[in-house]
């Protein structure tokens, strides 16, 4: 029975939909075995079902959504169900599978699947086992996770982005004005632009090079001078330390913001208004030593600052260290004619000390005080700050570059190949000799030695007594130990500074062991013992001649053995153990060098010497 009007085909087509329809809504969300009551609703292998009502047709996606929908589902992608109609061994999302196949699983194969890659955010499913139910059950979460391999933008939030805004070109008539709109080209001007959400601080629990400073309000301000030599207050103090640059008032301070361990001193200078000097907050200590810094990054620890030191400077450029470190206002003088400001900031000096856990654990300054009359205005003004690490001591040197005389030679040695130099912390202990006493007794010096300074000819030795009691080879390995010394270096560095890293600039020692028989020794029975070590360093001079530079270009050890007669035990006999080391001057003569002259490469034209060729 059909409705009037319509026709056989258009009735038949109807039938089938509606017959497909009814079987949709008659079929249950597939559930899996061993889930939990809460995450039963998300655990579905089909596509998610939808909440609009049966027969209603599904409204087109608007095209300004904030992003497409995935097109394929994760919930019912299953990459390791590899057997159709059965379970697959530690395949979680294989349907196939049952809560007894579960409790014979040992993990996930696949824990995590995810969608497509090319979204900001993309569902992911998470697979796990509950060992501890029982029998063992599967957990399935179906989460929304951040792509972080793209760069997205969620929200355009900057309004003058949006369109072109002509920029004020500065001008001879307009630069005052720009200059006072700008307050003097600072790091941190704030926008007029007001942000609907607040930007997180990081939270890293340790300060990393670059990172400025906090303070209890803001951070650590380190005037500097930015576009001109004027100081400029704004300036964030950053975390660093080991090279010193210096800004004076031609060249403003460039900083490494990629390095790590610099320190900053900066010159500028600032205009003042001398009668105003005491409303001015860059002229008094407070200024400087009120703030607190963090200890580490957003903490709730606070170190503060603490004045060390105060000098004053008088006019005639006198300086006098206070006793007490009382913080002390600038003070207007009149004196005269003229008038005179107390009191005012000359030089600030930060001490800061960190751990090698990035967090700073004290916090040190200096103050140079002065007295400014309307001559020396506008004020010049230093800044410096250094950082300090605790529990360290500076490395001495033997020089820098070249060696200095009467320092130690550093030497030390590899363990393997590839690997760097070794040395002692005690530098006076990297390269030693035999060292003589009064007594002369050579088995009572073993541990006893003396540094090899640099440009010193040095010569050691002590006696040996040769008894019928003691082995030869036993003696032998004694002298040997004792002209050696307990790790006899390998290396030498060419320089006083020489890095322990850069073992290809580092002077091998050359050993070279020599032997000597004596004519009694053929007819008798012989001991063979060392009998002296010589040590020969080879240096010249490097670099300009104006200031040349001590380099060691070769260094040998030369162990000299001789043949004694063995002694019996009704004799006796004393022998002499030595040890020399001299410096050799291999510096090449001087010459003064200078170019060619230049030769002419020209031609003449055919009629130069016109009329008289």
């Amino acid at each position: 029975m059909r409705p009037r009007g319509l026709p056989p085909l258009l009735v038949v087509l109807l039938s089938c939909w509606a017959s497909v329809s009814a079987q949709t809504e008659a079929t249950p969300a597939v559930t899996t075995e061993g889930l939990n009551s809460t995450e039963a609703a998300l655990a579905t292998f089909g596509p998610s079902p939808s909440t609009r009502p049966p027969g209603t047709p599904r409204a087109p996606g608007s095209s300004s959504g904030p992003r497409p929908t995935p097109v394929t589902d994760v919930a019912a992608l299953c990459v390791c169900d590899l057997s159709p109609a059965q379970c697959d061994v530690n395949c979680c999302c294989d349907p196939d599978c049952s809560s007894v196949d579960f409790s014979v699983f040992s993990a996930c194969s696949v824990p995590v699947v995810t969608g497509d890659s090319q979204f900001c955010s993309q569902k992911a499913v998470i697979y796990s086992l509950n060992f501890t139910a029982n029998p063992p059950q599967r957990v399935f979460k179906l989460v929304d996770q951040i792509n972080p391999s793209i760069f997205c933008i969620h929200i355009t939030n900057y309004k003058p982005a949006l369109s072109f805004i002509n920029p004020e070109v500065p001008d001879e008539n307009n630069f005052d004005t720009l200059m006072k709109t700008s307050d003097g080209f600072t790091l941190n001007a704030e926008s007029d632009i007001s942000f609907t959400t607040k930007l997180d601080i990081p939270t890293t629990a340790k300060y990393k090079y670059g990172v400025p400073l906090q303070t209890s309000d803001s951070f650590l301000r380190f005037p500097s001078s930015l576009t001109s030599s004027l100081c400029t207050d704004n300036n964030p103090a950053e975390y660093f330390s080991k090279d010193t640059q210096e800004a004076s008032c031609q060249l403003p301070l460039e900083k490494g913001t990629g390095a790590f361990l610099v320190n900053q001193a900066v010159r500028c200078t600032r205009k003042i208004n001398l009668e105003q000097c005491e409303e001015i907050e860059a002229l008094s200590m407070a200024f400087y030593s009120s703030p607190e810094i963090l200890r580490a990054p957003d903490s709730r620890t606070k170190v503060p600052i603490t004045v060390q030191s105060v000098i004053i400077q008088s006019l005639n450029k006198t300086l006098t260290r206070r006793e007490d470190t009382d913080v002390l206002q600038p003070a207007l003088v009149n004196a005269g004619h003229f008038h005179l400001c107390m009191n005012v900031v000359l030089e600030v000096k930060y001490s800061l000390t960190y751990t090698d856990r990035g967090e700073v654990t004290k916090a040190d300054l200096s103050f140079l005080l002065g007295t400014v009359s309307s001559v020396v205005v506008p004020l010049q003004q230093k800044f410096e700050i250094y950082f300090l690490q605790e529990n360290t001591k500076p490395v001495p040197l033997s020089g820098n570059p070249g060696y200095v005389v009467g320092l130690p030679l550093a030497a030390g040695f590899q363990p393997h190949k590839g690997s760097g130099i070794i040395q002692t912390t005690n530098r006076y202990r990297q390269f030693t000799i035999l060292h003589s006493t009064a007594e002369q007794d050579c088995l009572a010096l073993e541990g006893v030695r003396t540094p090899v300074l640099f440009g010193y000819t040095m010569q050691s030795g002590c006696k040996l007594r040769l008894t019928g009691a003691l082995p030869c080879r036993l003696v032998a390995q004694k002298v040997k130990n004792l002209l050696w010394g307990q790790g006899f270096p390998d290396y030498v560095a060419p320089f006083g500074n020489s890095q322990a890293q850069d073992v290809l600039d580092w002077v091998p020692i050359h050993f070279i062991t020599q032997s000597f028989n004596r004519k009694h020794s053929v007819l008798q029975d012989s001991c063979q013992l060392p009998g002296a070590l010589v040590i020969e360093v080879k240096w010249t001079k490097y670099g300009s001649l104006l200031n040349p530079q001590a380099k060691i270009v070769n260094v040998t050890a030369n162990l000299i053995s001789s043949s004694f007669p063995e002694a019996n035990s009704g004799n006796e006999r004393t022998i002499l153990i030595s040890t020399a080391v001299t410096f050799v001057d291999v510096s090449a003569p001087a010459e003064a060098g200078f170019r060619a002259p230049p030769a002419i490469n020209a031609r003449l034209p055919f009629n130069f010497f016109f009329p008289f060729v």
